[in-house]
């Protein structure tokens, strides 16, 4: 167990990567430029003090966090108290605060701190938020939505999410980044209160300190290209660098003087090449009389330690109170009265039903007549396509934050996407069963009786499943693709390959080759939509209809039972002599002989199973797809 007073040691470190952004192709060919990043990187920092890496942009700060995360591969010696410090430790006791973390929206600052995935719960939890909500000054924003935060209030409060679960070692990449100036001075005075009251090692990165944050800042570290300039006590800064013969100017601000003496000069080629050799050499000139500065301590009364600190906090909590955990919130964030709660809910629960009236509205004046056949496989076309891309339009747009933090979550080691999914299927599957039974309740009466309630939620079960399926493909698709415009013209290609080739609508099976008729087995449209047509022309009312009010189809009742051609009629008009006639002709092979009622393929039961079936299967695959480790260039952009 680490005790309340420990050091963190990084010695001789060196980390090789990318150095240069690549395109798609050069990540495929393995063409992306790489070189060393850090170059024999060494410092200390104790627990109670706040460490600053300073150094311009491509200086190699947030390489450095990354290493000290064990997030990337690295050369040397990475210390806590004496032991190799390994992932699985930092991710235990330690915490890691990107620039760019996405909290979920619609929750309160209280409900995000609340819901943190933390070991405890209960009145010590509620405890702990009031408290990290006091250190913060977020506690008059207790309730207020994050999406309506300042960006100093939502920068606290992404900080607090990892206070709150007590850390010893608190990495914080660029936490000043955009702020104003009253602002940036209030957060690093926030983090060194917090780090002398709950004894936390604090290391942040910033590209342009200013002078009001130097009495806070215990230690500094100087980067270039890599290479460590400075590294020690703040107080020893400006004895230093006089010594060297660089001594800060009055009226100066010394960090950002000595951070552009430390960084190169690309105005010209004569400044740049002079600027090289000058960092080289105090590169080189703090290797060699540096040492003594920065394994210097700080004197204790400068260090205020907690002497009681015990961590309880951390850690990763039980996997069935990881699944409750986040399956409470996201029933919060959809139920409160807040912009995106309201947003989610009517997604929901209102979009389907919806599209589905605006269907009723076209076709509830269609009558019994010849072109009814045409007229009600249209509306069940319409029905199972809409029912298709509204789950896509939903998913895309109500995933996408959590998919996010998850990415974000689960590099601290606190859940995998199965978990992700699971809670995300247990608040989302009702949601839809709703929706969609409201939905198919507004149609239904067109196409059927409502007195047969089991073939009414049959019907329904069917569109559930076309909603699931299509909800699940979107995610799949969603695990690779960030842009959600992108991944949704991907789902929708997707979606009307196998609507236009297997719905029996666009057009009927007899057209097709063999080969491309036995694809349609594959596909899930194929058995939903051979359930809808036969629910609804298998009523004994499409036997025989009219072509209109006046004009009967009478010549070709005796057909119906004794033509081998169930298409041939003595009027040209009366195309269909019953909906099995109609129902042979879309959704039947050129060689298909025989009673197709009979046929496995179109029994109700087994279509009804099968369309589940493919629901449920591509459920099980996208737990196994979110298990698989994905190509870091991949993941690092959901995390960005």
């Amino acid at each position: 167990m680490i005790g309340s007073d420990y050091t963190l040691e990084l010695c001789n470190v060196f980390h090789s990567g990318q150095v240069e952004p690549g395109n798609f192709f050069q990540r495929l060919t393995g063409g992306i430029k790489t070189g060393v990043i850090l170059k024999d990187v060494s410092f200390t920092t104790h627990s109670g003090e706040v460490t600053a890496i300073l150094g311009s942009k491509g200086s190699g700060k947030r390489a450095l966090l990354d290493v000290i995360a064990r997030r990337v591969p690295c050369k040397g010696h990475i210390l806590l108290e004496g032991v190799p410090l390994e992932e699985d430790q930092f991710n235990t006791t330690c915490a890691l605060v990107r620039h760019s973390t996405r909290l979920l929206p619609g929750l309160s600052v209280q409900q995000t701190l609340a819901l943190s995935l933390t070991k405890i719960s209960g009145y010590l939890k509620s405890s702990k938020v009031k408290q990290v909500m006091a250190d913060l000054a977020l506690s008059q924003v207790a309730h207020k939505c994050v999406t309506n935060l300042t960006k100093s209030e939502y920068r606290r409060l992404v900080i607090g999410v990892q206070l709150i679960r007590d850390p010893i070692i608190l990495l914080l990449d660029e936490p000043t980044w955009d702020l104003d100036p009253l602002n940036t001075y209030l957060v690093i005075s926030i983090l060194s209160n917090a780090a002398k009251k709950y004894g936390t090692a604090i290391i942040l990165t910033m590209e342009k300190p200013r002078s009001d944050v130097f009495p806070f800042l215990d230690r500094v570290v100087y980067l270039c290209l890599g290479d460590v300039v400075y590294a020690g006590p703040t107080r020893n800064l400006l004895d230093y660098f006089g010594s060297i013969g660089f001594p800060c100017p009055q009226l100066e601000n010394p960090l950002m003087y000595y951070l552009c003496l430390s960084t190169v000069d690309r105005r010209s080629r004569e400044n740049f090449i002079e600027s090289n050799h000058q960092i080289a050499a105090l590169v080189e000139k703090f290797k060699l009389e540096g040492q003594g500065i920065m394994q210097g301590n700080l004197h204790e009364n400068n260090r205020i330690i907690n002497p009681n600190k015990v961590q309880l906090n951390y850690g990763k909590p039980g996997g069935v109170k990881i699944i409750w955990m986040l399956y409470v919130r996201m029933l919060a964030s959809i139920f409160n009265l807040k912009r995106h709660g309201i947003k989610q809910m009517f997604m929901r629960l209102f979009c389907l039903p919806i599209y589905f009236f605006i269907l009723w509205i076209f076709y509830n004046e269609a009558k019994d007549y010849q072109r009814a056949f045409i007229t009600k496989s249209g509306l069940l076309f319409n029905a199972m396509v809409g029912t298709y891309f509204i789950s896509i339009m939903n998913t895309i747009c109500l995933y996408s934050p959590y998919r996010t933090r998850y990415y974000q979550e689960s590099q601290e080691g606190l859940y995998s996407g199965a978990s992700l999914l699971l809670s995300w299927n247990l608040v989302s599957l009702p949601f839809s069963f709703i929706s969609t039974f409201i939905a198919a309740a507004i149609v239904y009466p067109i196409v059927a009786d409502f007195t047969e309630t089991i073939d009414y939620i049959y019907f329904s079960l069917v569109l559930w499943s076309c909603y699931i399926y299509a909800e699940q493909q979107a995610i799949a698709i969603m695990m690779f693709v960030k842009n959600g415009l992108i991944a949704a013209i991907v789902n929708i290609y997707i979606s009307c390959i196998y609507i236009m080739l297997a719905s029996g609508v666009l057009r009927s099976y007899k057209g097709f080759e063999d080969w491309l008729y036995y694809i349609t087995y594959i596909t899930q449209t194929r058995y939903a939509s051979i359930f809808l047509h036969r629910s609804v022309f298998k009523q004994p009312n499409f036997n025989v209809l009219p072509y209109s009010d006046t004009e009967n189809c009478t010549s070709i009742t005796s057909l119906i039972q004794t033509s081998s051609n169930l298409n041939a009629n003595s009027n040209s008009n009366c195309r269909y002599p019953s909906g099995k006639a109609f129902l042979s002709e879309r959704f039947t092979s050129k060689r298909f002989a025989g009673d197709f009622y009979n046929a496995g393929e179109f029994n109700l039961d087994f279509n009804l199973g099968i369309s589940f079936a493919f629901s449920l299967g591509i459920m099980v695959l996208n737990k196994f797809l979110y298990l698989m480790p994905l190509p870091s260039y991949i993941t690092d952009k959901f995390r960005e």
